[in-house]
């Protein structure tokens, strides 16, 4: 045998036992014999460089990064809703009814494992890309890292489609974790507090021999994309067993609600025996043309939900009571408490919400509380030991003027929060709104963050964020902790943002109830702000998905003085105050139609499609229904979206046929 064959044969040989070991956990020969068969393909690579690939075994652990570039998801990665009892699984049954009527539906429980989502990319069977979740639209690429992980197939075996994605969580198992601990506290350092935040965190470190040594798993439980070939999410589960991916046993079909819960029930307890942190279970309506018709919200996939486990509670004093100011002004009561281990690590402070919820609690300084994780995430009082409170413990009276700049509170009926009204001189208000506009989702100024705001602000060079735009270079040299080199780059940032879309640039203005979503629906529904300057009530909820409340809120931001004068000097700082022509509405020509997309296209690609749907004056919804206008189809769609196509008498119209209704 050549060498070049020897290497190819090695490679799939040392590949079989990686997924014996790390997949199935059932090795088939000792470590000796696996060392040996390594350092061959090592020896054999050495002396012929030519004929070693980027997807040997020995390519795992790659070299040194600077950085992590960040990069858009191909598809979003959507986060769940979450339950806590079974009435709120009901009543997302009653949901999904409402849109699939009477017709059975079959569900797909899978044990929600607590680590650090991940997107795959795999490319006519090989890794090209890894994607962290981020922000769900995009996330960092640590594809070094993630090749240093022996579960993960670096190339795949069997019937698997020529590129797709494929998501799963990156965890840690207990007993590498364990192993990693007694490590460091053998070598005098600081024991990681749990697996999740060490799995975590593991994946943004630069060196990828690190990250080899972690002792990291994966296991994947979600195809991105349409597959013809593929019809329910159990199904894909297995498919992607055959491919070489590590997929948990414990998944299993489930024909109502009830056995659901018996699925769940059983895991409350049996998920202390597990080898992985789990946090909860993930229920999953198991066709995938019904999770089609489904759809998503803004936020979420409507055919899935996250039933989370009760939380561990502990006990801790409560010690006193801080008082937040958030940018929009609104008031956050805060506990600080005498340190406690909770879910793995030490709670120091907690959220009360709001004076209704202090209330209820009739919590009091020095009183014994229960605390624990919502969601397994933020810490919260629950509770409060009432035989161990002191006789001379006080009632607790909520602050009437904010803690930072005096000014009375107020609070509108039917509102839970107090609210500060002077956000032009409270100071953590001016804090916040400015570092919202220099936010990653909106302007994007490298060079800044809140820390460098702060500075800018209590040395009285900036009051707004209008203001980041006058700055001045020797001023700023003035500062503590401001050399050159930083000055530079935070004046080259801000003088970029002037590039920053209109949509950002109005998501970065702060106005209450207009989130990144609705930033972009005005944007494009006006075009740019002089429109949305001039905009009444009617015409504001005229536009999909904007309702009273937020009309009225855009209504107030424009018609006071001050925002009006913030918004105009950005104006005149160049500032973008239109949607891009590539983006505003070019006709009517699709007026009233909504599309579905399905399948792949030869001529543009998805994205591509929706946008001249919409600049054109069209809607895309996400699934089939009565409403639907037109299918558009390409190659791979499956068969049953033409068959719901056909009994809803929805047009089935082409990639080709679609160009020539808007040209």
């Amino acid at each position: 045998m050549n060498p070049s064959e020897r290497i190819k044969e090695l490679i799939r040989i040392i590949e079989q036992h990686n997924h014996s070991y790390y997949v199935l956990n059932a090795p088939v020969i000792s470590d000796y014999e696996y060392d040996m068969l390594y350092k061959e393909l090592e020896q054999l690579e050495l002396m012929y460089p030519d004929e070693k690939v980027s997807n040997s075994p020995t390519q795992r652990v790659g070299s040194v990064v600077k950085g992590f570039d960040t990069e858009l998801h191909t598809q979003r990665m959507y986060s769940l809703d979450n339950s806590y009892n079974k009435e709120d699984l009901y009543e997302w049954v009653s949901r999904l009814k409402k849109v699939l009527g009477e017709t059975p539906i079959e569900y797909t429980c899978e044990l929600k494992y607590d680590g650090a989502s991940i997107s795959l990319t795999y490319e006519k069977g090989q890794l090209t890309k890894a994607l962290t979740r981020g922000d769900g639209t995009q996330g960092d690429n640590v594809t070094t890292n993630i090749r240093t992980i022996k579960s993960i197939p670096l190339s795949l075996k069997g019937d698997y489609p020529p590129f797709f994605e494929i998501r799963g969580e990156v965890v840690l198992p207990f007993k590498n974790f364990k192993k990693l601990n007694d490590l460091r506290i053998f070598n005098g350092e600081e024991p990681f507090m749990n697996p999740r935040n060490t799995a975590s965190g593991s994946l943004k470190i630069q060196d990828p021999a690190i990250v080899s040594q972690r002792g990291l798993d994966c296991l994947l439980y979600q195809l991105a994309g349409e597959f013809p070939e593929i019809n329910t999410q159990f199904d894909f589960l297995e498919k992607a067993k055959s491919w070489g991916f590590k997929v948990p046993n414990t998944a299993k079909k489930s024909s109502s609600i009830e056995e659901v819960l018996k699925f769940i029930s059983f895991y409350d307890t049996a998920r202390h025996d597990l080898p992985y942190e789990t946090d909860g279970v993930v229920v999953k309506v198991n066709s995938l043309d019904f999770q089609a018709e489904l759809g998503y919200t803004a936020k979420s996939p409507r055919w899935a939900m996250a039933y989370k486990f009760k939380a561990v509670s502990v006990e801790s004093e409560l010690e006193s009571i801080d008082y937040q100011v958030g940018r929009t002004g609104a008031i956050t009561p805060v506990a600080n408490l005498s340190p406690v281990l909770l879910a793995g690590t030490v709670v120091k402070r907690a959220s009360l919400h709001n004076a209704d919820q202090i209330e209820k609690l009739d919590i009091r300084i020095g009183d014994t509380v229960f605390v624990e994780k919502g969601g397994e995430i933020i810490p919260k009082i629950t509770g409060v030991d009432l035989s161990k409170r002191s006789l001379n413990a006080s009632p607790l009276q909520y602050i009437t003027h904010c803690p930072k700049c005096n000014s009375p509170l107020h609070r509108v009926a039917g509102d839970a929060k107090h609210f500060c009204l002077n956000e032009r001189e409270c100071p953590p208000q001016i804090i916040g709104k400015i570092s919202h506009f220099i936010s990653r989702k909106a302007l994007n100024i490298d060079g800044l963050g809140e820390e460098t705001v702060s500075l800018l602000h209590e040395n009285k060079l900036i009051q707004s964020y209008a203001d980041l735009y006058t700055l001045n270079p020797i001023l700023l040299l003035q500062l503590d902790r401001m050399a050159q080199k930083s000055v530079d780059n935070m004046l080259k940032g801000i003088a970029a943002s002037k590039l920053i879309p209109f949509e950002k640039v109005l998501f970065g203005l702060g106005i209450r109830f207009v989130g990144e979503t609705v930033a972009k629906k005005l944007a494009r529904g006006f075009g740019s702000m002089t429109a949305l300057k001039k905009a009444n009530y009617e015409s504001l909820i005229a536009l999909d998905e904007i309702g009273g409340v937020i009309a009225k809120s855009v209504l107030l931001f424009f018609e006071d003085p001050f925002h009006m004068d913030l918004v105009n000097r950005l104006e005149s700082y160049g500032l973008q105050m239109e949607i891009s022509n590539k983006l505003k509405v070019q006709g009517s020509k699709l007026n009233g139609a909504n599309f579905v997309i399905s399948g792949v296209f030869e001529k543009h690609s998805r994205p591509e499609l929706k946008e001249l749907i919409e600049i054109n004056g069209g809607k895309v919804v996400g699934s089939l229904s009565s409403k639907t206008t037109y299918l558009l189809a390409g190659d791979q769609m499956g068969p049953s979206k033409k068959t719901k196509a056909a009994s809803l008498n929805i047009t089935l119209i082409s990639e080709d046929a679609f160009v020539e209704m808007i040209v």
